[in-house]
C-alpha cells in the first residue's frame, strides 16, 4: 500500500505551503490524478482523513480529487489515444513505438486556506 507514503508526502507538502503562507487552517485541497498512476483514490482518502487528524493546520481539511485520463501517443502514425482502452499498442497502426503521455501524475493542484 504505497498509498501510505503519498499521503505523508502531501500532507507535508500541504503543511509546508500553508506555514510559509502564515495560514491558520487548511480548508480544502484538490489533488489530480492520473489514470494509471497505481494510486487507488479510495485508499488514499482513508488514509488522508486518517492522516490529516494528527495536523492541527490540517484538521477536517477537505480533499477533492480530479481524475486525469491516461492518453499514450504514437510515434509511427503521431496519434493520441486512451491508453486504458488500448493499452500499449496503437490502435490505428498497431505500433508498439507508444508512450504515455498523461494519466501518470499526482499533483496537488492547489489548496484553499484561511
Amino acid at each position: 500500500m504505497h498509498e501510505l507514503g503519498i499521503v505523508f508526502y502531501c500532507v507535508d507538502q500541504v503543511e509546508q505551503i500553508a506555514k510559509k503562507n502564515n495560514a491558520s487552517k487548511v480548508l480544502e485541497c484538490t489533488l489530480e490524478l492520473g489514470e494509471v498512476s497505481t494510486v487507488v483514490p479510495e485508499y488514499f482518502l482513508d488514509l488522508w482523513n486518517w492522516e490529516i487528524k494528527k495536523h492541527p493546520l490540517l484538521v477536517d481539511c477537505k480533499i477533492h480529487i480530479v481524475h486525469l485520463k491516461a492518453v499514450t501517443f504514437c510515434e509511427n502514425c503521431e496519434k493520441t489515444y486512451s491508453t486504458i482502452e488500448h493499452g500499449r499498442i496503437c490502435p490505428y497502426c498497431k505500433s508498439e513505438k507508444t508512450y504515455l503521455l498523461t494519466g501518470s501524475e499526482i499533483n496537488l493542484r492547489n489548496i484553499k486556506v484561511i
